[in-house]
């Protein structure tokens, strides 16, 4: 790392988090409550009517992790044994560990080149009549086509599920709120997100016997206002009082954290405009900046010459598509081959994190600059 630079803001670092006196007083505030528990406190159902209004939605459903309010929705959407779930091999682990806890398969579908997103024309043709739902990432803070994909949806009578824990507050190119368009939407509060209760998740829909589902789901399928009768199968997936409170105070600062990341991302844009064989998203207008990924012409190059110059990147965001981990056998090499081209080759991440200032944001575009220079 160059002399005397301070390194950049981080999710771990205080200087990158928004935690403040709000925090403070929501942690005492259920401690002095003595109810820690959500069963039988307001925090996490207030948190839920919050959601509901920031999303315009009819029903919000809090859970203990991004990867649960997932499994709620796969869950609610009523995918088992035998089902198939088409999705992205460039996610999280998060996105597909619930479609196999459920014991159904899950079909990977290939991404644009240009985005990383799902491409609606390969999810269409990964259809079968055993597909139960398609699950749309919003990667790195980008709009996925959910438009063509809630056709494809409504024409084969499949349930949208929207996995927005990279994109709060995003928005489409008519300016749409991502996760408004899916059966189900679902975002994480895990460390490493735009606002964080260091794990926590939510899951929104305007369905109310989808909601239900994912409400009994969450709750070991009791439905607690009628006695103890356990409706259906579910698991312990409830949000905790004190994460709940917390994620309330972040969920005030969401908007701001979006602004300001957009405003630096915007920066960044300008910066490195022309540069040759590295260049942002050609659509910027509602991204939500979970991270900027840029198109390199050799990622492991770029990311190590960046290091040399102190500034962190990812080659690729994943080491492996989804598919060629050792936890989700039988899946061939080459099943989708432009993710595994910006995975191997052409795409690289630079953390992003709202605390950035202008010359941060000015030192990381004159690294860019010299790498692309050599």
């Amino acid at each position: 790392m160059p002399e005397r630079e301070m390194p950049l803001p981080t999710d771990l670092d205080p200087r990158g988090r928004t935690f403040g006196e709000e925090e403070r007083a929501a942690v005492l505030r259920v401690l002095d409550s003595a109810v820690l528990c959500s069963s039988f406190g307001s925090e996490a159902r207030s948190l839920e009517a919050e959601m509901s209004h920031l999303y315009s939605r009819r029903e919000a459903v809090a859970c203990s992790s991004g990867t649960a309010a997932l499994h709620l929705a796969v869950a609610a959407a009523g995918a088992g044994p035998g089902d198939e779930v088409v999705t992205t091999p460039i996610s999280d682990f998060g996105t597909v560990a619930p479609v196999m806890a459920q014991g159904a398969r899950v079909k990977f579908a290939d991404v644009r080149a240009e985005d990383g997103n799902l491409d609606p024309a390969a999810v269409e043709a990964a259809i079968t009549p055993r597909t139960k739902a398609v699950i749309a990432v919003h990667l790195f803070g980008a709009a996925a086509d959910i438009v063509a994909l809630r056709a494809i949806c409504d024409r084969h009578g499949l349930v949208l599920i929207e996995d927005c824990a990279q994109a709060w507050l995003g928005e489409d190119e008519e300016g749409r709120l991502l996760g408004t368009l899916g059966d189900i939407a679902c975002f994480s509060l895990q460390q490493f997100k735009h606002i964080t209760a260091g794990d926590g998740g939510l899951a929104v829909t305007d369905d109310p016997e989808l909601a239900r589902g994912m409400r009994l789901f969450m709750d070991k399928g009791w439905d607690r206002a009628e006695g103890r009768i356990h409706r259906r199968m579910g698991l312990n997936y409830r949000m905790p009082e004190l994460v709940a409170a917390v994620a309330r105070a972040q969920l005030g600062k969401v908007a701001d954290v979006v602004s300001r990341r957009r405003r630096r991302a915007g920066q960044l844009a300008a910066a490195i405009d022309g540069l040759r064989d590295c260049r942002m998203p050609e659509r910027r207008e509602g991204h939500a900046w979970w991270v900027v990924p840029l198109l390199v012409d050799d990622n492991a190059r770029w990311s190590k010459r960046l290091l040399d110059l102190g500034i962190p990147s990812v080659p690729g965001y994943l080491e492996r598509p989804l598919y060629a981990n050792p936890a989700m056998p039988g899946y061939p090499p080459g099943l989708c081959p432009r993710a595994e081209e910006l995975i191997d080759r052409t795409l690289l991440v630079l953390p992003w994190n709202e605390a950035y200032t202008e010359d941060d944001v000015d030192r990381i575009a004159r690294a860019l600059c010299e790498v692309g220079a050599r």
